[in-house]
């Protein structure tokens, strides 16, 4: 049984070394990364999971993000990641999930991310055609998510940080 969370402050050390753990050193030199830089994250989305011992399993975050001239807003997420002794058990899956219902009831649109579209269509996000990620990004893996209906009609260009 896990136990999901808001990520504190008191988290993110753990939550870095998680990080670390799932993802190949050189993270921090990704585009999606200089987007969070000096940005503080959506606190309300950033969720954790422990299990019943409070060891942490799992952790997803987002940022926000503007696209184009600016006037569109939407949520970078991640990274997500799940320690790699729980993967397989659906944490990733229930992050999503609870955590981008609450960025519906926060009133939030559209959601972003760099990935697999594979993995990341089961949660309905589809290849953004009009939308740059800053290079070196691969715009095959530059994915979306319409959180209301119609959220990213009109919306292309450059995505830029949330200033």
């Amino acid at each position: 049984m896990y136990k999901l969370d808001v990520e504190t402050d008191a988290d993110w050390w753990e939550v870095e070394a998680l990080y670390d753990t799932c993802f190949a050193p050189g993270r921090e030199l990704l585009s999606s990364y200089r987007l969070r830089d000096g940005v503080p994250k959506v606190q309300d989305l950033c969720l954790i999971a422990r299990d019943e011992n409070g060891v942490l399993a799992a952790a997803i975050r987002f940022w926000p993000i503007r696209i184009g001239a600016g006037e569109h807003r939407a949520l970078l997420l991640g990274p997500v990641a799940v320690h790699p002794t729980r993967q397989g058990e659906g944490l990733g899956g229930m992050l999503m999930t609870e955590s981008m219902a609450e960025a519906v009831r926060l009133g939030w649109d559209r959601v972003m991310l760099v990935g697999d579209a594979p993995y990341y269509s089961r949660f309905g996000f589809e290849k953004l055609d009009r939308v740059q990620m800053p290079p070196p990004t691969n715009p095959d893996r530059v994915l979306g998510v319409a959180l209301r209906p119609g959220a990213w009609d009109g919306v292309k260009g450059l995505v830029h940080k949330d200033d």
